[in-house]
């Protein structure tokens, strides 16, 4: 996420967005009772706070240190939303150049779009104010010395559910489906050309919806971009850090949103990584650790998970190099793999392999070379067009 210049102001009218009440009542505090027992799998190493809250029954399923506060990253765009719709008053329509940023900032991660709004509506203000519209209790913006980086603010896993809540329960209708429509056609690659289609995403079957933040620097192997960063960051000084009781420097990554239908659960899962941890690794960890919660109305996807080795494998459309590639994985990337079919040989020498692995989140094929399994046809995995074992 790069701090970039103002982009063009707004001009024409497209889509019709009711007001925000100014006055709005802060959210009330979810309740916590009936909490089922605690299932968070959090990988070592990783520190992580969670939150899991169950819209239909009013209570949480999931919570692991949900107060402690993470740098946003990009999740922080869900407020730099809601503060821009806030009391605009009835009848307002979002101006055409306003829509061409919003819709790339929800599905995207559009970072330009990001800086448009933090520097001409207010930086860090717009965190006080948005903190104290919807009584966040741990949000906070960016450190003294920092106020440029909208990716600094402060936030909690308890602070993202009720920032759900609220766009669910309390915004005005058309602010409500303008946002969660965007959510739900998150791309899988990011505007920076990150796969965001990682925790929630990865872990569920549709229908969900998400905003992912991501955070460091990461190795490569994300949708084909090579050693990206995900923020430009300054050096973080300890003190910085400390006043702000937020850790500035470890790889984050953030999956949030909404999973099952009606969006029944709401689901905030905030990760740091240890340094030097590939985005292929992390990846892998949260999605681990997202699998392991308890989500009402969430539906798991069917198939086996693999790790995956090699940087830029490519899925395609069918089992064959010729065939059309689909995107490219992170490295070390793990995987869920549906079925598998005899195809194109493919030699990495010493190795060669004949079969395919299909991947039903990616909608496509990867060598079985690729795959971490000693064997050229992988364990327990159907050939596809057969019931599974």
């Amino acid at each position: 996420m790069r701090i970039l210049l103002r982009a063009a102001a707004a001009l024409a009218t497209v889509v019709t967005v009711a007001a925000l009440p100014g006055g709005a009542a802060a959210l009330p505090r979810p309740g916590t009772t009936a909490q089922a027992a605690r299932s968070a799998q959090i990988p070592d190493g990783v520190t992580a706070g969670v939150a899991v809250f169950d819209r239909r029954t009013g209570t949480f399923t999931e919570q692991a240190d949900e107060s402690a506060r993470f740098r946003s990253a990009s999740v922080v765009k869900l407020l730099l939303t809601l503060d821009f719709l806030w009391n605009r008053g009835p009848g307002y329509t979002i101006p055409e150049a306003d829509r061409a940023r919003l819709e790339p900032m929800l599905r995207s991660s559009d970072d330009k779009a990001a800086n448009h709004y933090w520097s001409e509506y207010g930086g860090s203000a717009i965190i006080d104010r948005m903190s104290t519209r919807l009584g966040l209790r741990d949000t906070a913006p960016p450190p003294a010395g920092y106020e440029g980086y909208w990716g600094y603010t402060a936030l909690s896993a308890r602070d993202t559910v009720a920032v759900y809540r609220y766009i669910l329960d309390k915004a005005p209708a058309p602010v409500r489906d303008f946002v969660m429509d965007n959510l739900r056609r998150s791309t899988r690659c990011a505007s920076d050309r990150f796969d965001q289609h990682f925790g929630i995403a990865g872990s569920f079957d549709r229908p969900w919806a998400v905003k992912q933040g991501w955070s460091g620097e990461y190795g490569k192997g994300t949708c084909g971009a090579s050693g990206a960063a995900a923020e430009a960051e300054p050096a973080a000084a300890s003190d910085a850090r400390a006043a702000a009781g937020v850790d500035l420097t470890r790889p984050a990554l953030h999956t949030t949103g909404t999973v099952g239908a009606d969006d029944r659960t709401i689901v905030a899962v905030l990760t740091l990584h240890p340094a030097g941890t590939s985005y292929g690794k992390a990846y892998t960890d949260l999605g681990r650790l997202t699998r392991s919660l308890n989500v009402p109305g969430g539906a798991r996807p069917t198939g086996s998970w693999f790790g995956t080795w090699g940087e830029f494998v490519n899925v395609r459309k069918g089992p064959a190099t010729g065939d059309a590639r689909v995107t490219q994985l992170p490295a070390g990337v793990e995987v869920l793999v549906g079925c598998q079919t005899r195809g194109q040989v493919v030699s990495v020498p010493p190795y060669t392999n004949e079969w395919w692995a299909y991947l039903p989140q990616y909608g496509g094929y990867i060598s079985n070379i690729y795959v971490s399994s000693p064997d050229n046809r992988l364990p327990n995995v159907p050939e596809c067009g057969s019931p599974r074992p």
